[in-house]
């Protein structure tokens, strides 16, 4: 059955073309497996909760009749504001309007949350812009802005909020504009499209313009909401969507609510937060956390924008997802919330995740996959600019920048065919990690770092699961050793600015190239103590069960001084200077580049699961997430490398020129 939307409907109808339903949660409450709901272009300001399921073979569709002609907001216009002095307006707002939840006294706060805790969840948006909130009347008045936001133009329009009674007041610095004059907007609901139960699965979302939510800060081990998301369940689709504008995350592929583990750190505080995620990956298993109850979702050719948190967020629940050709930019880029949850891409439990042909850029992070990336491939992506402005301080709390951080996991995870400009590319204090046919231009950072503390003079290792191979039933804990990683056909450049004396150990470590690989053995070396003949010592073998994992280091090229490992078998290594440049055609981004006129005639072999071999702590190959080797024999772009392969992500030199998004 097709059920209509239309929000200029004279009245409330019965979802048929001739009588349509005025409000989207309507037609939700209406709808039953196989249904269509077509919502005609207008905004919408609603909270939307579907109530059922779809099925496999009969899902439950929500298309907006006109690409992005459908808005679903969770904010509303805020008219009659009233001069207070000088640029600085004022506005009061009954409480009755927030029911449950009034954004403007709950605070930005939780698990993993390292800034101050004075934000709110609530914003204030001029001209679909979220205006910067301060934390007194006097700071909003004197409309400076803060020195670390990204955007100093943008954060010279802040508010401020107060409570008086039942009324929530606002005051707002519009900096000369009139706000009665302009479109001025308060964040009022906490989501836009999202159910209130888990196992609402195989429903399609497609082509709405999703914006303006006071959302939640949203740590691994706590329930987390967006602007849009299948709140654990299975099989969705979100596609062709445009989400911005939420205060912390866009859209969330993420927990469920675990009253007994809900931001347990943050109240109770007597175990350890390493020990509070341990915890939650064992009790998803007694809440239905298996290949056949949650994941397999798809976000496809979203554009996702100006969120304070994440573009996507997700943990365990996302799970078996492919999050492929989608624009995300300008996140976390205010500064004005600080924690280890920020960035373009923030999965925890990546397990069988494929996230491709995405174009990632000005964010404090491109892709964070953080804890049990097994079966994880980041491929064919464009990252650039995941790196703050020259010149602007570090905000107290935020995290560092990189284009790829794959953290405390055992791996198999692969980046491949990807072009990574930031002058951090590659973060990983894991192990079991392939970095193949990459055009890179940043370090490597973390390695053999930022797993362990020191704590009560002794070491504290952090143990994380590993699972049984393409399932998530957990196979085992163990830290992390460091090491057991693939470089092969790269090109590295040295373009940034390097830094001799700051080592791989730290975040912003900016020497490119593979010799931060030396520190480990190669197989050879790392195997002699348990080959055939050595003594069968248990104990005596303890060094060797807990020293650093082999790596191998094969068929890079390397240009204007980037280092080369002692492992290096076949190094190419550049005698002219050479140069990287994102640039524009045709306003699609595209490179201006001579590597490729000094690597005529390099050729390297072809990449396979069965060169890659096992990631040691799972015991399983770099493979496809259905068991089937991989080749790699297709380039960024899809096109087909023949019987050899130059070094980086492009088949042939030609196809550096072309568009890349």
């Amino acid at each position: 059955m097709i059920y209509y939307v239309r929000a200029d409907a004279s009245r409330d109808g019965d979802g048929s073309r001739e009588m349509p339903f005025r409000h989207i949660d309507d037609a939700a409450r209406a709808a039953m497996p196989g249904d269509e709901i077509i919502v005609a272009p207008g905004v919408y300001r609603e909270a939307v909760h579907p109530r059922r399921a779809g099925t496999e073979e009969q899902r439950i569709v929500y298309r907006s009749e006109q690409p992005l002609g459908a808005t679903i907001t969770g904010a509303e216009v805020l008219t009659g504001w009233k001069l207070h002095a000088g640029t600085t307006w004022v506005n009061r707002v009954d409480n009755g309007v927030f029911g449950s939840y009034n954004p403007y006294t709950t605070f930005v706060c939780g698990d993993w949350y390292f800034a101050p805790t004075v934000r709110h969840t609530g914003s204030v948006y001029l001209n679909d812009l979220a205006m910067y909130e301060t934390v007194s009347l006097e700071e909003c008045m004197k409309g400076e802005p803060d020195p670390c936001a990204w955007n100093q133009e943008e954060a010279r329009y802040l508010w401020y909020t107060e409570q008086n009674g039942n009324e929530t007041v606002l005051y707002a610095n519009f900096q000369g504009l009139d706000p009665n004059a302009e479109k001025v907007e308060i964040a009022v609901r906490r989501n836009c499209f999202m159910p209130e139960e888990n196992g609402i699965g195989y429903i399609t979302v497609s082509g709405f313009d999703i914006q303006k939510g006071a959302t939640t800060w949203a740590p691994p081990a706590a329930y987390q909401d967006g602007l849009i998301g299948p709140h654990w369940s299975k099989g969705w689709i979100i596609e062709d969507c445009e989400v911005h504008n939420s205060r912390c995350c866009g859209i969330s592929l993420g927990k469920y609510l675990d009253p007994e583990n809900d931001m347990y750190f943050y109240h109770k505080r007597v175990k350890s937060p390493t020990q509070m995620e341990r915890d939650a990956v064992c009790r998803g298993q007694y809440h239905g956390w298996l290949k056949e109850k949650v994941g397999s979702h798809i976000i496809r050719r979203c554009h996702i924008h100006h969120c304070e948190q994440t573009g996507i967020v997700g943990r365990m629940g996302g799970v078996f997802s492919t999050i492929e050709d989608c624009h995300i930019h300008h996140v976390c880029n205010s500064q004005q919330l600080g924690g280890a949850e920020t960035a373009g891409i923030k999965l925890h439990a990546a397990i069988d995740v494929t996230i491709r042909r995405n174009h990632i850029h000005h964010c404090i992070m491109g892709v964070w996959c953080d804890w049990q990336a097994q079966g994880t491939r980041i491929t064919q992506n464009l990252m650039h600019d995941n790196w703050p402005p020259e010149g602007r301080p570090h905000a107290r709390g935020a995290m560092f920048s990189t284009d790829v951080f794959i953290e405390v996991s055992h791996g198999p995870a692969l980046i491949d065919n990807n072009i990574l400009l930031s002058p951090v590319s590659v973060t990983i204090p894991s192990e079991g990690i392939g970095v193949v046919h990459n055009l890179i231009l940043g370090g490597f950072s973390l390695i053999n770092s930022g797993v362990d503390s020191i704590v009560n003079g002794q070491r504290e290792p952090r143990y994380t699961p590993y699972h049984i191979r393409h399932r998530t039933e957990v196979a085992g804990f163990m830290t992390i050793l460091h090491g057991d990683d693939r470089i092969y056909n790269n090109i590295f450049v040295q373009q940034h600015p390097a830094d001799p004396e700051k080592k791989p150990t730290v975040c912003d470590h900016r020497t490119v190239g593979t010799a931060p690989f030396d520190i480990f053995p190669s197989y050879d070396e790392w195997y002699a103590p348990f080959k055939e003949g050595a003594e069968p010592n248990m104990g005596g073998l303890g060094t060797a069960h807990f020293g650093h994992l082999p790596v191998w280091v094969k068929g890079n090229a390397y240009f204007n001084g980037a280092t080369v490992s002692r492992h290096e078998d076949a190094a190419y290594v550049g005698e002219k200077p050479v140069s990287v440049t994102l640039g524009e055609k045709d306003g699609k981004p595209c490179l201006d580049t001579d590597v490729y006129g000094e690597l005529k005639g390099c050729l390297r072999g072809i990449i396979t699961s069965d060169i890659l071999g096992c990631a040691f702590e799972p015991e399983q190959r770099f493979e496809n997430p259905d068991g089937t080797a991989i080749v790699f024999d297709r380039d960024y772009f899809g096109n087909h490398r023949g019987l050899s392969a130059m070094p980086g992500p492009f088949a042939a030199a030609e196809d550096a020129e072309k568009a890349l998004w």
